[in-house]
C-alpha cells in the first residue's frame, strides 16, 4: 500500500432500535488501499454497521469519517455527496438497473458526479474490458449470468474513483467458480486503483483476498489490530 492514513474511521459508534442496542461502541479503521474482511455470525451487527457506513441508518452516537469527511451532518446534500463521490458499493443481489445495458450501468456513477461524457464512456469501456465483458456491453442484466452481473457491478463500483468499496457478501449469490473469479477481480481492482475495501462476509474463502480479518460478535468488534 502506498498510503498509510485511514480512509474509514469508526469511533465509538452505537446504534439501537428501541430498547435493543445493536452496536456497542464500535471502533474500526481501514487504511487507504487496505482490504479488510468483517466476519461474524448472523445477528452480530455486521449488517447494521454496514447500513450505518452507507448512510442508510443514522447512528445514535459516535463518529464515522470517510476520506477525512464526517458522515454525520445536518445536510442531506453532504451525505449524498460523500456517498456518490467517495464510496463504491457491491451487493449480494447485484442491484443493477434492469432497463440499462451493462455499459450504461457502469457509466451511471460517473454521470451522478458530473463526469464529462467522453471521459465517462472511455472509462466505462476500459473497466468493462478489465472485467472481461467488453463483448457484453449492450446486454441488459436479465441476459447476463449471475457471475457476469457481479463483474459489471464491480466495474460500476470503481467507475467514479471512490476511496472505499463496501462489499456486502459479494459472492453470496454465486457458485464457487464464479465467486472465486469475482473475489480475484475485487482484489485486482482494489490494487490497481488503490481503493480500500471493507468486505462483509460469512464465507471464510472470501477473506483470502484481505490483509486483515475483523470479527464482530454481539455488536462489538472482537479483534481489530492495525497491521
Amino acid at each position: 500500500m502506498s498510503e498509510c492514513h485511514s480512509i474509514l474511521e469508526v469511533n465509538q459508534v452505537t446504534k439501537a432500535y428501541g430498547a435493543v442496542e445493536v452496536l456497542h461502541g464500535v471502533n474500526l479503521q481501514v487504511r487507504a488501499g487496505e482490504r479488510v474482511a468483517l466476519t461474524g455470525p448472523s445477528g452480530s451487527g455486521k449488517s447494521t454497521l454496514l447500513n450505518c457506513l452507507c448512510g442508510i441508518e443514522p447512528i445514535d452516537s459516535g463518529r464515522i469519517t470517510i476520506a477525512g469527511q464526517p458522515l454525520q451532518s445536518e445536510s442531506r446534500d453532504h451525505l449524498d455527496r460523500i456517498r456518490r463521490e467517495q464510496i463504491g458499493y457491491v451487493f449480494q443481489s447485484f442491484h443493477l438497473l434492469p432497463t440499462l445495458s451493462a455499459i450504461e450501468n457502469i457509466e451511471l456513477p460517473g454521470q451522478l458526479i458530473g463526469m464529462q461524457k467522453q471521459e465517462r464512456v472511455e472509462r466505462a469501456h476500459q473497466l468493462l474490458k478489465s472485467v472481461g465483458l467488453e463483448h457484453r456491453a449492450t446486454h441488459r442484466p436479465d441476459s447476463l449470468s449471475g457471475g457476469e452481473r457481479q463483474r459489471v457491478a464491480l466495474a460500476r463500483a470503481v467507475m467514479h474513483r471512490p476511496r472505499l468499496i463496501l462489499a456486502d457478501e459479494p459472492t453470496g449469490s454465486l457458485d464457487s467458480v464464479n465467486g472465486a473469479k469475482v473475489l480475484d477481480l475485487l482484489e485486482v481492482l482494489s490494487q490497481a486503483h488503490q481503493i480500500a475495501v471493507l468486505l462483509v462476509t460469512h464465507d471464510r474463502e472470501s477473506t483470502r483476498i484481505c490483509e486483515r480479518v475483523v470479527a464482530m460478535r454481539d455488536g462489538r468488534i472482537m479483534d481489530a489490530p492495525m497491521s
